[in-house]
């Protein structure tokens, strides 16, 4: 995957960031590690979170109560904290998903950037 400039990729991450995170939350709860990674794995190395970007925000969502987290121990692991996805949350998600799709399909018609299907005849 092509990388992105630090800058743009800042920028962009503030942007997208609370979509992301929902997104991984939606199906089953997650630690904080665990979606940092994700994030990181899924966008093959282009979008990184740091553990002092990603838990704050892991902590607003909280606070807003769009994700809800509570503390697991296993054996012979340190404790983690888990978070899932609220109705709030799942709401609010939704609402973003929409928002975003708007916003990506307009960015692309004026850049150029849409892909075009290919048609093939005979």
């Amino acid at each position: 995957m092509k990388h992105i400039s630090a800058m743009h990729a800042r920028e962009m991450k503030k942007g997208s960031a609370e979509l992301l995170i929902l997104s991984l939350v939606e199906l089953r709860a997650r630690h904080g590690y665990e979606i940092g990674k994700l994030i990181e794995q899924k966008s093959g190395g282009a979008i990184v979170f740091s553990a002092a970007a990603l838990y704050p925000l892991l902590y607003r969502l909280e606070n807003r109560g769009w994700i809800q987290g509570r503390w697991v121990e296993q054996a012979g692991q340190r404790r983690r904290r888990c978070y899932r996805l609220t109705a709030g949350g799942r709401r609010m998600l939704g609402e973003q998903r929409s928002a975003w799709r708007a916003f990506a399909t307009a960015i692309n018609r004026i850049a150029g950037t849409e892909q075009v299907p290919r048609v093939r005849l005979g």
